[in-house]
């Protein structure tokens, strides 16, 4: 395995880190995890070097206000002795807090869940211009010290959902440690992207990457000409050791969590980790990808550049992120994955649902590309949005 600083906590962290939000299930029922099956995968993930294990508070959960059973799963594999060899990363849910009082009632359930005096990593979650205005208003930053001084947790950080103008309020609005970023070869441009990236390495912050693999996107399904475009490339791999080299290619990058669901997944990955080397990309190799990436784009079903010029919607609708959504559905062939992710958006307050479209075409008179949104946000409606109850 290999290890890597993590900004400025002065720790090592393994390459490979494992994300705990898609372990193997029981009859496809995302609260019940198969524990034989994840603890396997668990152990096999401690006795091969990974060291960085990363939960959140409503993963595996009926819903996104009800805890969830990640949590006490990792609780119980790291009571058994194996709490100290490990750091441990979790989240507090914007979406589950009512009142400031919430924060501390939610951090000390995750130390019972988590059968721990502290944590070692702890994320405001899904930081975007709503959430972060949330968290201020509650107090979330003289919290976070509080929560340092008193030893419950070591390190404060925040994961992300939202774009550059955004990130770099967040990163100057605190003196954080870490960060968990979105991001891949097809995300470069995408929120916060690689420059956001390098932002963050640059003050010394420990780089967390998620979805390297696009949520299995780019290791599943892989469309005819873009598998011809990995076959022509002056070396041989896989999909997913293509798109898990060039996120580890890049210096600024600590760990790369990725939610594995089967044992298999995690011995594959943690293979790749043992040559998690930063710099080794040639420029070559980076042509194949940046075709490879081109070969994706040009699937995409409405040509939007996210200049948000068509932005406020009227009806609360984020439409720049639900034409994303709309638009990786088309490109990567699968439309159940793409919309959990346009749910979580939808359940979290990010964006009112596409359906809510009232059709008032403001979008369409500021759109510089005069793309038909309304029919789009009618394709995403009927592709997403549970259909309407009968009267």
């Amino acid at each position: 395995m290999q290890y890597r600083p993590f900004g400025k906590t002065g720790e090592l962290v393994s390459a490979l880190g494992f994300g705990c939000m898609r372990l193997p299930t029981l009859d496809g029922r995302p609260e019940q995890v198969d524990r034989p099956k994840a603890e396997e995968m668990f152990h096999y993930a401690v006795d091969h070097g990974v060291n960085f294990f990363d939960t959140a508070y409503t993963y595996h959960t009926t819903g996104f206000t009800v805890p969830g059973s990640s949590e006490p799963f990792l609780g119980d594999m790291l009571a058994n002795g194996l709490r100290d060899r490990v750091l441990l990363s979790t989240k507090l849910p914007p979406w589950a807090l009512e009142k400031p009082e919430d924060m501390e009632r939610i951090l000390n359930h995750q130390l019972e869940r988590l059968r721990t005096d502290h944590i070692d990593c702890y994320l405001l979650h899904g930081l975007g211009k709503t959430s972060w205005a949330k968290f201020l208003e509650f107090g979330a930053l003289p919290f976070l010290d509080r929560a340092i001084a008193e030893g419950k947790i070591r390190y404060a950080g925040f994961s992300f959902h939202d774009d550059l103008p955004v990130f770099e309020s967040i990163l100057a609005g605190y003196d954080w440690s870490f960060c968990l970023l979105q991001y891949n070869y097809m995300d470069v441009d995408y929120q916060q992207g690689g420059r956001g990236l390098r932002l963050a390495a640059d003050r010394g912050l420990g780089v967390m990457v998620m979805e390297p693999l696009k949520g299995g996107k780019l290791a599943q399904r892989i469309p005819e000409p873009v598998r011809k475009l990995w076959g022509e490339a002056p070396i041989r791999r896989e999909p997913v050791e293509w798109a898990l080299r060039f996120v580890w290619d890049d210096p600024g990058v600590g760990v790369v969590l990725s939610g594995m669901s089967d044992i298999e997944q995690m011995k594959k990955n943690v293979e790749l980790a043992d040559q998690a080397e930063s710099g080794v990309i040639t420029p070559e190799e980076m042509d194949v990808i940046s075709r490879v990436r081109e070969e994706y784009i040009a699937a995409t079903k409405v040509d939007c550049t996210r200049c948000k010029y068509c932005m406020p919607c009227p009806a609360g609708i984020d439409i720049p992120l639900v034409l994303g959504c709309l638009n990786d559905s088309a490109c990567y062939g699968d439309a159940a994955a793409e919309a959990g992710v346009y749910g979580f958006y939808v359940t979290s307050g990010t964006t009112a649902k596409a359906s809510d479209c009232t059709e008032c075409g403001q979008c369409e008179d500021l759109c510089p590309q005069h793309l038909p949104i309304r029919d789009s946000l009618k394709e995403a409606a009927a592709l997403f949005d549970a259909p309407p109850q009968e009267a």
